[in-house]
This record gives structure tokens, sequence and C-alpha cells, in this order.
């Protein structure tokens, strides 16, 4: 017999993803603006690995849609990067959450930049090639980051018992 289960928090999940967006709209000098973390795929690696069962490759897409549509992008450039990047946490979820936070936020650094890549090949495909180096610092800086972001969103969800 099935048995259904009780759906809580899905308000935390949603306000963290917002909180996510507005990092990423927010402006910056243009001194530190090629170093603003991935905010958006960091959150939605930790609710992936957190709660792959609700958070998964549809609602990356979709998110991803909204992202594009946020920066001005290629329309499906973040969709396809944030659901592959969801598809990989996903598949590799339970052994990302028994790590040390120091192993997870290098992990994470790698799934960001895989996401640059990307990005990238698409801006390549579309003949808009980024113009220095620093087109691959949020991965450094999602990196330096993991750690505080996952306890804040680790204690938001036992705290209002997000299941």
């Amino acid at each position: 017999m099935l048995q259904e289960q009780n759906h809580n928090g899905g308000w935390v999940i949603i306000l963290s993803l917002v909180i996510a967006f507005m990092l990423t709209a927010m402006p910056l000098p243009d001194s530190v603006h090629a170093w603003r973390p991935a905010w958006v795929a960091m959150v939605l690696i930790y609710w992936c690995m957190a709660l792959p069962e609700r958070v998964g490759i549809t609602i990356s897409w979709m998110l991803g849609i909204l992202l594009d549509v946020q920066q001005g992008a290629v329309f499906g450039q973040n969709a396809l990067a944030l659901a592959i990047i969801a598809y990989i946490t996903i598949k590799s979820y339970q052994r990302l959450r028994v790590f040390p936070l120091i192993q997870q936020a290098i992990i994470v650094s790698c799934y960001v930049m895989i996401y640059q890549l990307l990005v990238l090949w698409i801006k390549e495909m579309t003949g808009v090639p980024p113009t220095t180096w620093t087109f691959w610092m949020p991965a450094v800086t999602s990196m330096v980051l993991w750690p505080w972001l996952f306890i804040i969103l680790r204690d938001m969800r036992r705290k209002y018992k997000v299941v």
C-alpha cells in the first residue's frame, strides 16, 4: 500500500531560489562583477543534493529559463546548463552528502565550472566569446562561499522541517 508523503516547507525552497535570483541581479561594480558567485546554480545544487525527489531536472530547466530572461541571455542557455548540473548532482547526491564541506566545495566548484563551460560553449556558438579569463571566477567564489551557503540552507531546512 502506498503512503502519501507529506511535503512541508516548499516556501523555504522557493524563498531560497528567489534570494539567489536577487543576488544574481544585484548590481556590482565593474571591478568585482566577474567574481559574482553562481548563486542560482549553488542553491540548485544544494536542493538537488538535499531533496532530489522534490527539486530536479524539470525545476532546474524552468529556473534556467527564468535566468535567461533575467540576464537577457540566449533563450535556453542557462536552462540547458542548469538541467545538466541538476542531473549530475542527482546522480551523485548520495556520495556528495557524506563528503566533508571542504570536499563538497571543491566538487561544487567543478560543477560550476561545468556550468560555465556549457554557457561558454553556447556563447561561442552564437559568436559572443568571453573577453577575459575572469569568466571562470564564479567557480572560485562559489567554492569559497559553499560551506556557508550549505550551513545556512541546511539549518533552514531543519528548522522548518522541509521534506
